[in-house]
């Protein structure tokens, strides 16, 4: 079931196997920052699934409902909007915030749990779960919410908005990663390493006060530290020196994005058609515009022909034929 919080529709429903590997993902990507274990002060990852799949409907209601008002939870924010845009808004989804609620007081009895940090858009879940804790445990709960982050110029950072960094590698690889923190809008640097950084704020004061060309320097150390904590200081290290190899040096580095294909595949494909499977474009037609507007680039020459078909003879010594989008996202063929 969903999260139907400011959400236009429905969520599709998941199956276990796809949650179970959800959460493995989860627990990959923290494992990074957190130590999972049975120490007291270890990490641990539960599955709300353990107590809400075998929960009867009718005890459910009888132990839970009267504790819920539909005035109040029809007073909150994510449900209006969806209520005022007269966009359907199933009582499954309607739901959700009553089991969200559950999960806090069931986490409050089988772990201590009295405090629940998200974004500000689960403000309205987080005090039904309070408030659940409230009346059937007499516990006092709290939650913690912060801001949705958006950039500088007030893009939502998301994949809605088509600028979502994926914290899985296996989503979006350590050069991808590093490049999002690395291309961050001047503005933003301070406050991004305040957020994402565990630097000292005295470093950080120096590097937000770099001006000019100096700024990039600042964004260097932002893409580094942010890789490293989530990532790994191994990835850190292997990205920052393929983007040197990259942007400074003019090398098609081997860290980059990188497809495997046969002569024979190559051959039987246009550029256009590459730009989709490495995943520099969405589609072949966003890619024929990429070529139309002069940011397409083969081994670093802008590419003029839409209908240029793949070739070994564009690949280096290594077999390797380097693709740019723009100035910013690179990838390589590699001919097998």
């Amino acid at each position: 079931v969903g999260d139907p919080s400011f959400k236009d529709e429905a969520r599709p429903l998941l199956t276990e196997e796809h949650i179970q590997s959800n959460i493995d993902g989860i627990q990959k990507v923290f494992g990074n920052i957190f130590d999972y274990g049975d120490g007291k002060t270890d990490a641990i990852m539960v599955n709300n699934a353990d107590w809400l799949k075998d929960i009867g409907y009718i005890q459910f209601l009888r132990e839970n409902g009267s504790h819920f008002s539909v005035n109040r939870m029809l007073s909150f924010e994510s449900v209006k909007r969806r209520l005022d845009r007269e966009q359907n808004l199933s009582f499954l989804e309607f739901n959700y915030m009553l089991m969200q609620a559950y999960d806090f007081v069931e986490l409050y009895k089988d772990h201590g749990c009295t405090l629940q940090i998200s974004g500000a858009d689960q403000w309205g879940n987080i005090v039904n779960g309070i408030e659940l804790g409230r009346r059937k445990e007499q516990a006092s709960l709290f939650g913690l919410t912060a801001p949705l982050l958006t950039t500088a110029s007030g893009k939502k950072m998301g994949k809605s908005e088509g600028n979502a960094v994926w914290l899985n590698p296996e989503k979006l690889s350590h050069f991808d990663f590093y490049q999002f923190w690395r291309n961050t809008e001047d503005a933003d640097v301070g406050r991004f390493l305040r957020i994402f950084t565990t630097l000292p704020m005295e470093r950080v004061k120096e590097l937000e006060a770099l001006e000019g060309v100096q700024i990039n320097d600042a964004k260097k150390v932002l893409a580094f530290e942010v890789t490293k904590l989530i990532r790994g200081e191994e990835a850190a290290k292997a990205a920052e020196q393929t983007a040197i190899k990259t942007f400074e040096q003019g090398d098609a580095a081997d860290g980059l994005p990188t497809i495997e294909m046969s002569v024979e595949e190559l051959i039987s494909k246009r550029y256009v058609d590459l730009f989709v499977d490495a995943g520099l474009t969405e589609s072949k037609g966003e890619a024929r515009r990429l070529v139309k507007g002069g940011g397409a680039r083969v081994n670093d020459v802008q590419m003029q022909d839409q209908e240029r078909m793949g070739s070994p003879d564009d690949a280096d010594n290594d077999n390797v034929i380097k693709l740019s989008a723009g100035k910013k996202r690179h990838a390589l063929i590699r001919i097998a």
